[in-house]
């Protein structure tokens, strides 16, 4: 069934009520003015019709109609009435590739999109916003469900809301875009499962388009639009999250407030409702300005407890009272904290090189995933034809990939680097066969260095299983004329906000660039050490390789990372171990030489870093730009354990900047974007 409206007439009547309605009342908050502007059902076609025929809103990637990109109804599965759509990826993905135009490209108001979803058990689901007519320009959404989990992300956050859905069973999911606040939310059934800031704020088109795993029906198809007026005063929620999903980890929620309304804010609270208990955070002193955000950075970590939970943030006693729009004062999260299998590390390798301008989108998330996982995460990133290639390891991974940036997580199946968390998440609950540690022993003045990789097994093994080690080294700088220079798509920001570097040149210099996660060495080889175990290998034994290397005296072995790892029969890495080459140490155990979290970041006014400090740290502070120019720089002298220091942004130029905290006299670089 079509329905199509004759939307002008629709407004002209809708005004024309409204008119009378604002004679009869003086307290009208928001007008909307709506209409549905497409559904289909598709029970109008026959078993076997191709859809893009059937309206001029459907039609394929390429253009293409009644052919393998466009989709056929089908009665093996119905939300209502007979027929649906039917999915089915093949290898590489598609060939199905179904878009529905919205008929324009929308950058205000509201837009809603409705459809039921029916995945088939083991298989996954699929689709994204285009936000561009022209398909391939810019993807503003992705939606995968997987695993009876939904999750969306714009391709810069991973994460942006979580939901649930059973296998084999139909659900009906929603997304409302409000496009002039920046406000977008996610139902299924009904039921809010997310509400966040999407940095790509235009939509076109939906795509539906079968990945290589996927297999799923879609049923009842619509779209809609609203306009959209501001009150005079309005703080938006137009974000949440609680800063990460691993239990027993302490993250600090943001809270992302919008000034949706006309008048400027200088004041408001937010208040966070979870786990039974409600947390507080007040804002004063501030002059926010319509249309702009304000990211409320909680100043007290909270505990994350397992297993699943709904939390709400509401904003409140704005400019000291009550906002003229109450629609849009909350927002719901499903938080599904989950609880790490115990002694479990993940490992994330990612094929990346200087000379690839899609690879800085692995630079970001490997960072990102670096402070969100902390260590339950060894990120491993493997150059391929630039000055920081490890030969034998860029030829191994290569024979797992299809192009770049790509990755793996355990060494399981590919993924783009920007979709490594829900391979992550998946690892991180998978009880590993042994617990690894490692133990090193370096020598400063003939720079070898000795690493004993140990597993102590849970579990029966044998001889088909292997330790290898990795060495890491962040903060890897170099010369233009070397090779250091990195390649850009998101310059300019016409492929979308990209950690920062859509601030940057096409060619960022070299001068500009620090690499980390850099893979410097692998030993033995991608395979693993084949002597490691003997023929068998019974529950409670402990087993041990030895490693031998010398680090070459431009890697700066303050900044490096020992990663043991044990490798499975089939080759997977069932489990690691992440130490530095100055701490002997077993799991999720960083010595403060390793790394320190930095949150927010991106931020606009202020963020915080965070280290294992011993109570006796030396701690100085210090920013630099992306021309090397100094432009901060503070000692904290001693600090004591479980400090939290900021860094004040509020003065700072948009743009990118290199933070280096030295504890001790041993310096970490990460990098800070200022919006």
């Amino acid at each position: 069934m079509l329905i199509r409206v004759n939307l002008v007439v629709l407004l002209k009547l809708i005004l024309l009520m409204k008119k009378i309605t604002l004679l009869l009342s003086s307290l009208l908050l928001t007008t909307a003015l709506s209409a549905q502007l497409f559904s289909d059902d598709f029970d109008a076609l026959n078993v076997g019709d191709y859809i893009g025929p059937s309206a001029t809103e459907w039609t394929t990637w390429s253009g293409a109609l009644g052919g393998a990109e466009d989709a056929q109804a089908n009665d093996a599965q119905a939300l209502s009435g007979t027929n649906s759509i039917y999915f089915l990826g093949q290898a590489g993905g598609g060939p199905q590739d179904v878009l529905l135009d919205f008929g324009q490209e929308y950058t205000d108001g509201i837009l809603t999109y409705e459809s039921a979803f029916y995945v088939m058990a083991g298989k996954t689901g699929y689709f994204n916003f285009q936000a561009n007519t022209v398909p391939g320009t810019v993807w503003a959404m992705n939606c995968n469900m997987a695993n009876g989990t939904v999750t969306i992300d714009d391709g810069v956050s991973s994460s942006l809301a979580v939901g649930s859905y059973t296998d084999e069973t139909w659900f009906t999911l929603r997304i409302e875009a409000n496009l002039s606040t920046g406000r977008w939310q996610g139902f299924i059934d009904g039921v809010c499962f997310g509400v966040w800031a999407n940095s790509i704020n235009q939509v076109a088109t939906v795509d539906l388009f079968p990945l290589e795993t996927s297999e799923f029906y879609v049923d009842n198809v619509s779209f809609d639009y609203a306009a959209y007026l501001p009150s005079q005063l309005n703080a938006s929620v137009a974000g949440f999250n609680l800063g990460g999903r691993i239990a027993g980890t302490y993250k600090s929620p943001t809270v992302t407030i919008v000034n949706a309304g006309t008048d400027a804010i200088t004041s408001f609270d937010v208040a966070i409702d979870l786990y039974g208990t409600t947390y507080p955070e007040s804002v004063t002193g501030i002059n926010l300005a319509a249309g702009q955000s304000y990211d409320v950075v909680y100043s007290t970590p909270i505990q994350v407890q397992g297993g699943i939970h709904n939390a709400t943030a509401t904003v409140s006693n704005v400019n000291g009272g009550i906002d003229g729009d109450a629609t849009d004062d909350d927002a719901c999260l499903v938080a599904n904290h989950v609880i790490p299998a115990p002694g479990k590390v993940v490992v994330g390798e990612e094929a990346t090189g200087t000379w690839c301008p899609w690879c800085v989108r692995g630079t970001v998330f490997m960072d990102r995933y670096e402070n969100e996982f902390g260590n339950f995460w060894a990120g491993i990133a493997v150059h391929n034809a630039d000055p920081m290639v490890v030969t034998d390891y860029d030829a191994a991974i290569g024979g797992f990939i299809g192009g770049y940036p790509s990755s793996l997580v355990d060494r399981g199946p590919e993924v783009d680097p920007s979709a490594m968390d829900g391979d992550f998440y998946e690892r991180l609950v998978t009880p590993p066969a042994a617990i690894i540690a490692n133990a090193s022993v370096w020598d400063a003045g003939t720079r070898e260095l000795q690493v004993t990789v140990s597993a102590t097994f849970d579990m029966a093994a044998d001889d088909s299983w292997r330790l290898a080690c990795v060495l890491t080294e962040d903060g890897v700088t170099g010369s233009s004329v070397d090779g250091y220079d990195q390649a850009n798509a998101y310059a300019g920001g016409a492929n979308g906000e990209m950690g920062g570097y859509e601030l940057l040149p096409s060619t960022v210099p070299a001068a500009q660039m620090a690499y980390d996660h850099v893979a410097r060495d692998i030993a033995p080889d991608w395979n693993g050490e084949p002597t490691s175990f003997p023929a068998t290998v019974n529950v409670g034994e402990t087993h041990s390789v030895v490693f031998d290397f010398v680090l070459p005296s431009e890697w700066n072995e303050n900044n490096m990372h020992v990663i043991g790892m044990l490798i499975d029969p089939n080759g997977g890495i069932d489990n690691a171990g992440k130490s530095t080459i100055f701490s002997n140490t077993g799991i999720n155990d960083l010595d403060t030489k390793s790394t320190f979290r930095m949150y927010p970041n991106p931020t606009n006014t202020v963020a915080f870093i965070e280290a294992d400090f011993d109570g006796n740290s030396e701690v100085q502070i210090t920013l630099i730009d992306m021309a090397g120019k100094e432009v901060a720089s503070k000692n904290y002298g001693a600090v004591n354990a479980g400090s939290k220091l900021p860094i004040n942004t509020l003065s700072l130029e948009t743009g990118v900047y290199l933070v280096k905290v030295t504890v001790n006299n041993i310096e970490m670089t990460q990098r800070l974007i200022v919006e």
